[in-house]
């Protein structure tokens, strides 16, 4: 294989769960401006293929800068919506609005359940972070067992010890990260941001 194969084969990173971290500081003026421009591009990424939804983090007091999570089923669907017509029309219709260039960040999986550490938003605390994971996966570690059960009883060689609890691991683990924590996190957000 060589360096240009090794470089352009897709990697199990490119399949996974892509978040786009985007920070806009706004210049107050034209803050109204920007948040009637947010919903139109909010819109406009919904409807590309792969668009699992959006996740906004306002202003705090003074600062003016915006976070916005766009969440896409793969690499491929996010780098789609980046590299967009669409988008960079959009983006140049709003540019004398912002006080500083756009930064981008993309991330995987879990890497953004919760505030990104370099963002200067208030970010959630330790105890509330360990509480709502705690609330999440105890019960999963309840529930998924007693769902597999009846599959451990027909596959015997499924259900030794290790193997059992790899794939309830693996289960509750794919739950937590794809399924549940994005949707508690939104849902929680005002007191976990509190």
């Amino acid at each position: 294989m060589n360096d240009k194969t090794a470089a352009s084969a897709p990697t199990v990173h490119d399949n996974l769960e892509k978040l786009i971290i985007i920070r806009h500081t706004v210049r107050p003026e034209f803050r109204e401006r920007y948040e009637a421009w947010l919903k139109q591009i909010i819109a406009a990424a919904a409807e590309f293929p792969g668009h699992e939804g959006v996740y906004i983090l306002r202003p705090q007091q003074e600062n003016n800068t915006f976070e916005i999570a766009v969440r896409f089923s793969s690499n491929a669907a996010a780098e789609a919506w980046l590299s967009s017509n669409i988008r960079k029309e959009l983006l140049s219709s709003i540019v004398f609005a912002l006080a500083a260039d756009e930064q981008l960040e993309i991330k995987s999986g879990i890497d953004f359940w919760f505030t990104p550490p370099a963002s200067k938003s208030k970010q959630p605390t330790r105890w509330k972070q360990w509480l709502i994971t705690t609330a999440v996966i105890w019960p999963l570690t309840i529930i998924i067992p007693v769902l597999y059960q009846p599959l451990f009883n027909i596959l015997p060689a499924i259900s030794v010890w290790g193997v059992r609890h790899g794939i309830i691991a693996a289960t509750i683990v794919a739950l937590v990260v794809y399924l549940i924590m994005p949707r508690v996190v939104r849902l929680v957000a005002g007191w976990l941001f509190r």
